[in-house]
This record gives C-alpha cells, sequence and structure tokens, in this order.
C-alpha cells in the first residue's frame, strides 16, 4: 500500500507508478461522491492552489451568483484504485472544498466532521468509530431480485457473493483499509464487511471508498449492489451499526474496570447524551424516505430509545464480546443506515455524545428484556420512547435541534433541512403500487 504524507510524496508515487489520471473525490450535504479527474500535468498545480469547479450544480452547496468553489486535495489521502485497470492506473484523493479565499467552505461535509474533531481534541481526546455496513446483491437494479436465500453466516453454496466480497475486501487492504470480517447476513443476498476502528475523519473516508468499491466490484461482475435501507418486503433492512469510542493518550476514556459494566462515569454520560438526543439526530443518521421503512418493530431494526449490553432491540448496546478488556470498551449506536452522509452523521453522534458529557445526564438502567415484547404500557413504565417513525417526523424534529445546527453549521443545516422537506413532498404525492392495488378495486 501507498502511503504518502506530503505534496512531494504524492508527485513521488504519480510519477513511479505511472499514473495515467488522478481523482479528486469529496461529497455533497447528502454523502453522494462526487469525483473529477486530473492528468498528471495538472496535478503539480491541483497539489498547490486546488482545483476549480461550479459549486452550484453539487447538490446542497451554492447558489449560482457564488458558484466558485475550491477542491484542495488531502495528500495524506492519496492511494491507488485497485479496480481500475493496472496497465493505466488510477489514484485518488479525498479534498477539503474551500472558497476561492483559501477558507474553509461552511457547505463541505468533511470540514463538519473537522470542526467537532477539533473540539475533541483540543481536550485531549480522540474519537474512535467502527462502522458495520450491511448491503445487499442484486441482479440488477432494476428490481430487487437477491443472488441467494441465504441467511446469517451462511456459507458456500448458500451464499453466492463470497468472491464478491473477498474481491471487495482485497480491494480496501490494498488501499490501507483495515478489515475485521465479513459474512452473509440475516436477509436474502444481504451482505456485511466491518471495519476495523479507527479515527472518525478517516473512517468517513473508508466509507465512501467502501460504498464505491462495493458498487464498483458488483458492476465489474454483472450485479449490482445497494445499500437502499429497505431493498425488500418482509426482510430486514441495512444498517450502520456504529461503535464508539473515546481515548486520551493511550488509554480507552470509557473503560473503568471497577465499574459493574465497564464503563467510566464519561461513557455513561456519553450514552446518556445519545438516548437524550438520537430523536433529532435521526433525520441526520437516517436521511432517506426509505430508511423509515427499516425502522419499524420485528425486523431487527432499534426502533426503541433504550441501551443494553446483551439486547440487541435495544438502541445502544455495551457489546461484551470481550468483557474487562479495556480497548475493547466501547458503546454501539445501532440505528443509523449505510445510506447517510458519514462525515455528518459521526459529527452529529459526537455532538450528542458529547452533550452528554458536558451536561451529566445521568444514565437510566439498561433494559435487559425483549422491547419487541413489550407493550405500550410496558414500554411507557420503563421510560422507553421511540424513535421518529417517518422521514415528516424526523425532520419535524432535526429542524428544532440547536445540537445539530450548531454541529453542522447554518449552511448544511439549513440546506439539509430544504432537501428532506422536498423529498418528503414529493414523496407524499405519490401513488405507490399498495395504494393502487388495495384501493382502486373497491373505491
Amino acid at each position: 500500500m501507498l502511503e504518502t504524507k506530503t505534496q512531494k510524496d504524492v508527485l513521488k508515487a504519480v510519477k513511479e507508478h505511472k499514473i495515467s489520471f488522478i481523482q479528486f473525490w469529496f461529497t455533497d450535504v447528502l454523502g453522494m461522491q462526487k469525483i473529477f479527474s486530473i492528468t498528471p500535468d495538472e496535478l503539480e498545480d491541483g497539489l498547490r492552489e486546488g482545483m476549480g469547479f461550479d459549486g452550484s450544480s453539487i447538490q446542497g452547496f451554492c447558489r449560482i451568483e457564488e458558484s466558485d468553489m475550491i477542491a484542495m486535495p488531502d495528500p495524506t489521502t492519496f492511494r491507488l484504485i485497485p479496480w481500475r485497470p493496472t496497465d493505466r492506473p488510477v489514484a485518488r484523493m479525498f479534498c477539503d472544498i474551500q472558497n476561492p479565499d483559501g477558507t474553509p467552505y461552511e457547505g463541505d461535509p468533511r470540514y463538519a466532521l473537522k470542526r467537532i474533531l477539533k473540539k475533541v481534541d483540543d481536550l485531549g481526546y480522540r474519537f474512535l468509530v467502527g462502522p458495520e455496513l450491511e448491503y445487499f446483491y442484486f441482479v440488477d437494479d432494476t428490481v430487487p431480485e437477491p443472488l441467494d436465500r441465504g441467511g446469517y453466516f451462511d456459507g458456500l453454496p448458500i451464499d453466492r457473493a463470497t468472491d464478491l466480497r473477498r474481491q471487495t475486501i482485497f480491494a480496501l487492504q490494498e488501499m490501507g483499509i483495515r478489515v475485521e470480517y465479513s459474512h452473509h447476513e440475516v436477509a436474502p443476498s444481504q451482505h456485511e464487511i466491518d471495519l476495523r476502528y479507527g479515527d472518525a475523519l478517516t473512517m468517513a473516508d473508508a466509507v465512501m471508498t467502501y460504498r464505491t468499491a462495493v458498487k464498483e466490484i458488483a458492476r465489474q461482475n454483472n450485479v449490482y449492489a445497494t445499500f437502499m435501507p429497505k431493498p425488500i418486503f418482509g426482510q430486514n433492512g441495512s444498517g450502520m451499526h456504529t461503535h464508539q469510542s473515546l481515548f486520551k493518550g493511550g488509554k480507552n476514556a470509557f473503560y473503568d474496570g471497577r465499574d459493574a459494566y465497564n464503563l467510566s462515569r464519561m461513557a455513561k454520560h456519553y450514552i446518556a447524551g445519545l438516548l437524550v438526543h438520537a430523536p433529532e439526530i435521526t433525520a441526520v443518521c437516517n436521511q432517506w424516505v426509505n430508511s423509515y421503512k427499516r425502522l419499524v418493530p420485528g425486523y431487527e431494526a432499534p426502533v426503541y430509545v433504550s441501551w443494553a449490553r446483551r439486547n440487541r432491540s435495544a438502541m445502544i448496546r455495551v457489546p461484551m464480546y470481550k468483557p474487562g478488556k479495556e480497548n475493547a470498551t466501547r458503546m454501539e449506536f445501532r440505528s443509523p443506515d449505510p445510506a447517510c452522509n458519514p462525515y455528518l452523521a459521526f459529527a452529529v453522534m459526537l455532538a450528542a455524545g458529547l452533550k452528554g458529557v458536558e451536561k451529566k445526564y445521568p444514565l437510566p438502567e439498561p433494559v435487559e428484556e425483549d422491547i419487541y415484547e413489550m407493550d405500550e404500557k410496558a414500554r411507557a413504565a420503563a421510560g422507553i420512547t421511540s424513535l421518529p417513525g417517518s422521514l415528516h417526523q424526523a425532520i419535524s424534529l432535526v429542524e428544532k435541534s440547536e445540537l445539530v445546527r450548531e454541529t453542522l453549521g447554518d449552511h448544511i443545516f439549513n440546506k439539509f433541512v430544504e432537501n428532506k422537506r422536498v423529498e418528503w413532498d414529493r414523496f407524499r404525492i405519490h401513488v405507490s403500487q399498495f395504494e393502487l392495488e388495495r384501493y382502486l378495486p373497491i373505491l
């Protein structure tokens, strides 16, 4: 794997590996990957001054009268792209978006995450995350026709995508992204590749690379991969369970071996912060109309605001795979889905947890019984509330959230809410196949 730290390292690598094109990667407000390519002849200027582009054409960026933007590549993210032909190698770098005067652009999701990470860094901590992204393989992108009827941890010959996952893992490893393990998930043709935890900015870049690699390698094998949260009626949807911890120096600030749960006071306040603010950050972590087809009871999706150790019906879990091991102590936020913008999602998760630490929110007792089996009265008695049940409800909560506005900044916040309002309006006037089948024959 190539490792570069400076602009000089990048120029040297391009020459040594005879790179034909260098792709500049960044995301819009919704987390859609944006890519443009330059030739090696333009690279030196591009590294020094960035490359200009029309920001008014990027979702959630800027108006046409203020459209000039600069994509400034981050030399530390330079990697060869393994799925491109080896005889004409192609590399990529992630970019920070700047205004023409060189200042950070307020509409850049990567910058939003950097802002809150600086706050953590100033306190002497590192925010580490380990996301578990689920996804589906289908025959093509027109209908959700699975490749297999396998289930959780099934192997060959039932799991027909073992080679696809293996190719993807090799590609990720070549790009310096560490993979812990992979397996077939619960639903037919549903899969998961888990990334080893790392700092949040590197991991957000890795999530974008992961999604691109999964899709591109599927395409090269004549199938289609999707991170759509709920593509098949009656089957489990895809989540992005996100493991989180704060480290200070080499010590896990979430660990306390004297505690019954091995959790420090900071960890408990952090978890409480996510519990309190989960409903208002849900729109950012679950940003599509389809996201709320997954967040329903009965399909292992966490819809109830609670925490537990072993209970997978809870929204937050403190895994007990290695009880008492300091570095393994973390919390797992189970409600996000893999179609979110990872830069914004990691930012609001961290903001919610830090608010709990700052305000010393008390942590309620864990709920270890199956919440899906509890009736409404029992849930109310236990103080268990629910996440929003639709994009409309989620947007109504997020637009009142000072925490989310402060974390994302006014520009991203307003553009995000505006876009989601439009999406909901388009959805609610759409006449679905369900309505036609149910009402047309009788009304």
